[in-house]
């Protein structure tokens, strides 16, 4: 079946990152063709691709009924890299390496926004396993707003493996988690060569997973609900890890803009 990124800002980074084959781009027929889809249809032009004035319900039905906004992108497949491609990708911008390993996440809105949040912050790459979790599907990528689209992600067949490997090249695992044992984020040291381990709504981090990692953290909650969702939690981690490092990488004058 046909793969269709939709929605503005997932189709225009889609195609600003060029990483796919990029096939036909459908456009609704009427739209205002100003703003986001001018930039849309420009770039589409650009890279030579067919560009189709279809009737919404075409959209409706190519997106599965997700929030188009009047644009789908035909796609080839996502280009998944190798864990040693991640580490290269480190080792090349000359900084320590900061990853984000997902073990099992099952909503596409809430892998979406880690990985929105995982490019906002420069991880170097994103771990998740091929069986049982969200992969990066058309509803991941509108989610993350096409910010996946720019990332290195490796899909692995076994978490725990590609994990232990990371460790043999010195990074440490750090895992979200909860227990009275388990130490505050402020009370660990997050800068320096690190993955994240984030694990699933509702069961967190598989027994093996904890396991492997060196260091447990929880974020300290005092209110009625002791629980948080786990892309709201991984996005305040990932910052403080970030911060941690200095906002390494950022220049305040080419921030992009928030939406």
């Amino acid at each position: 079946m046909p793969t269709f990124n939709y929605g503005r800002w997932a189709v225009l980074e889609t195609l600003r990152a060029n990483r796919r084959q990029l096939q036909r781009l459908l456009v609704a027929e009427g739209i205002n063709e100003r703003g986001t889809v001018s930039d849309i249809l420009a770039l589409a032009e650009q890279h030579g691709i067919e560009i189709s004035r279809v009737p919404r319900r075409v959209l409706d039905d190519v997106a599965q009924h997700g929030n188009h906004q009047g644009v789908a992108l035909r796609v080839g497949e996502y280009p998944y890299v190798e864990v040693e491609d991640l580490l290269q990708i480190a080792a090349e911008r000359d900084e320590k390496p900061f990853f984000l390993a997902l073990d099992l996440l099952q909503d596409p809105q809430n892998v979406g926004v880690l990985l929105r949040v995982a490019d906002a912050v420069g991880v170097h790459g994103v771990i998740l396993q091929a069986r049982r979790g969200v992969e990066v599907t058309s509803a991941v990528v509108n989610a993350s707003s096409g910010a996946v689209e720019h990332l290195a992600v490796a899909q692995v067949t076994n978490l725990v493996n590609a994990l232990k490997l990371l460790k043999e090249h010195g990074v440490w695992l750090v895992g979200l988690d909860m227990g009275q044992d388990v130490p505050p984020i402020d009370q660990v040291d997050l800068n320096r060569s690190l993955t994240l381990v984030l694990g699933s709504e509702g069961e967190g981090m598989r027994r093996l997973v904890r396991e492997v990692c060196d260091i447990l953290v929880q974020l300290p909650m005092r209110g009625a609900v002791a629980s948080l969702n786990v892309a709201t939690v991984g996005a305040h981690v990932l910052y403080a890890a970030w911060q941690a490092r200095g906002w390494e990488g950022w220049q305040p004058d080419e921030s992009p803009g928030q939406t």
